[in-house]
């Protein structure tokens, strides 16, 4: 749906919201309940975001509209604003309580979005999952997504929705947790007896391979490990608790409780260093990748040495 009189033509079309899949609720409801306590323990979101912009440094790109996937409280906003000051921030979330602290309210955002951008406004929320955008084709310059894919049940399925919302030239810049993250939790949870059902974070070169199958291009992907250290199990536990959901069918119902939490907790109690404190690792890779414009259908060229074609005349004119 275009936006109407008076915006300019690169001003991204809006369409209406689409609905939530059943597949999403869990992990809304999950980071609903969470939104009030995130910003104590934001610690590892703040850090990969910074080290994730600092990609964005030497890279070219000068963004109109930037679209920043899975925004959370709103945290990458200013920085964001502050490097492109010409960009507009639109910011996507799927709870409505993150969108709140992010500048909202969600509800009612598709005219207070045309009304805001006809103010020319900076900034923008909207509540929307990663894999179901309210975007319209080929308008957005800049996709940001910072540690949103790991929490989503099918990230394969999110890559053609980016790339569908993007302009060509458009940049999409992410991070996600890899496959190592919480190794630590997961063993005390073995070494406890519970039965621990791990978030299903995928590898970086299965990212890699996601983006060229939804037509990206020259995509670039690495990885680094950070390790951040507790003064105690509850402390590491409310930190993990506060960071967002697990989108398994088969996760457990509720956080171990009695004898079982006592279990875990001297469990990590058992992991402590020589400085009395545990660690917990997080693997972070980190990519970013092209739209590039078709290619436009190659003609069919025959190609012949000039020798032979010179040879093939003169045996002509001796016939």
């Amino acid at each position: 749906m275009p936006l109407g009189p008076g915006t300019s033509a690169l001003t991204p079309s809006i369409v209406d919201p689409p609905r939530i899949p059943a597949r999403i609720e869990t992990v809304r409801g999950q980071f609903q309940r969470r939104a009030g306590r995130l910003e104590a323990h934001d610690a590892i979101l703040r850090e990969v975001g910074r080290r994730l912009r600092e990609r964005l440094a030497i890279i070219r790109i000068d963004p109109q509209w930037i679209l920043d996937v899975g925004c959370g409280r709103g945290d990458e906003r200013l920085p964001l604003l502050q490097r492109y000051p010409r960009a507009t921030w639109v910011g996507l979330d799927v709870a409505p309580a993150m969108l709140e602290a992010a500048g909202g309210p969600a509800g009612g955002w598709a005219a207070a979005w045309r009304r805001r951008l006809q103010r020319r406004a900076r900034a923008l929320v909207a509540c929307a999952e990663a894999g179901s955008l309210p975007i319209g084709r080929a308008t957005v310059d800049l996709l940001y997504s910072n540690l949103v894919l790991n929490w989503h049940p099918a990230p394969h399925t999110v890559f053609p929705e980016w790339h569908r919302v993007l302009r060509e030239g458009g940049l999409v810049m992410f991070s996600s947790f890899g496959p190592d993250t919480l190794k630590e939790l997961r063993a005390a949870c073995v070494r406890a007896g519970l039965r621990a059902v791990p978030m299903p974070f995928v590898d970086m070169h299965d990212f890699g391979d996601m983006l060229v199958a939804s037509g990206f291009s020259t995509p670039v992907m690495d990885v680094e490990v950070l390790r951040l250290t507790y003064r105690s199990a509850g402390d590491l536990l409310a930190e993990v608790r506060a960071l967002g959901g697990n989108p398994r069918d088969d996760r457990a119902a509720g956080l171990p409780s009695g004898r079982s939490a006592r279990a875990l907790r001297s469990a990590l109690d058992d992991m402590r260093d020589r400085e009395g404190r545990i660690a917990l690792t997080f693997e972070v890779a980190y990519g970013h990748a092209w739209k590039q414009a078709p290619r436009p259908p190659r003609e069919a060229v025959a190609t012949f040495p000039v020798d032979a074609l010179r040879a093939g005349l003169h045996r002509s004119r001796d016939k």
